[in-house]
């Protein structure tokens, strides 16, 4: 009789596109959908993703989430999802924001490594396009500071009153580079590093660390309520 399957499961509904991969221990299946109404697509990939896998729903006995920031319903489609499979299957749940997530796979990443041996007092930054001309920033300098949600102007500035150098990662509007935002005095990440990949989801869903907080979704709050403090 064979064994039964040990599935991991990482799946990103916190933007336009839903992600599910499905991990049996040796390799990664990874399926996404774009376009609207998530939820009534999250099953029926599920379910692909696990048949590929040659397991099924009771199978997953992990679950790692993208915590936000971004769309109000689909942050919530993960967090129901996650919590049902926590009940219904003992899972464990772990869970991560997409920032943590970007500076999980740039300190990864050879780029990063390189231009930071070249600059030791350099920083990560995490910039995300929000909506319209507003932007989601955090920066890893060590202080613990979360992230914020600006107006563009503000973001801008923000980021010249940095001094250290600063290594920007993250995606402006549509999911395109940041190119057109931030000027030649920011080193840039590579696009590939900048978006969420099932193999981080993977990766990360090994570390303990994640199961806090796993359930709480991050929303921020638009930049005209940041301004004033």
């Amino acid at each position: 009789m064979a064994e039964p399957k040990q599935i991991t499961l990482g799946m990103d509904s916190s933007g336009p596109t839903l992600a599910v991969c499905a991990f049996d221990g040796h390799k990664i299946i990874a399926l996404h959908h774009t376009g609207i109404k998530q939820e009534q697509f999250l099953l029926p990939l599920l379910q692909r993703a696990l048949d590929k896998a040659g397991a099924d729903l009771p199978d997953i006995k992990k679950i790692f989430i993208v915590r936000g920031p971004g769309r109000f319903t689909g942050i919530r489609i993960s967090l129901t999802f996650a919590s049902m499979l926590k009940y219904l299957n003992g899972a464990r749940v772990l869970g991560a924001t997409v920032f943590d997530i970007l500076r999980f796979q740039v300190a990864h990443s050879h780029s990063f490594s390189v231009w930071k041996k070249a600059n030791p007092l350099g920083v990560l930054a995490v910039v995300l396009h929000a909506f319209r001309e507003e932007y989601f920033l955090q920066i890893f300098d060590g202080s613990g500071q979360g992230p914020v949600w600006l107006d563009k102007e503000t973001l801008l500035a923000r980021l010249a009153q940095r001094q250290e150098p600063l290594y920007c990662a993250g995606t402006d509007k549509d999911g395109a580079s940041l190119a057109e935002l931030l000027d030649d005095r920011y080193r840039l990440a590579p696009l590939a590093e900048c978006r969420v990949q099932p193999q981080t989801l993977i990766a990360m869903s090994a570390d303990p660390a994640y199961e806090k907080d796993a359930l709480e979704p991050l929303y921020l709050k638009p930049a005209r309520f940041e301004l004033g403090k």
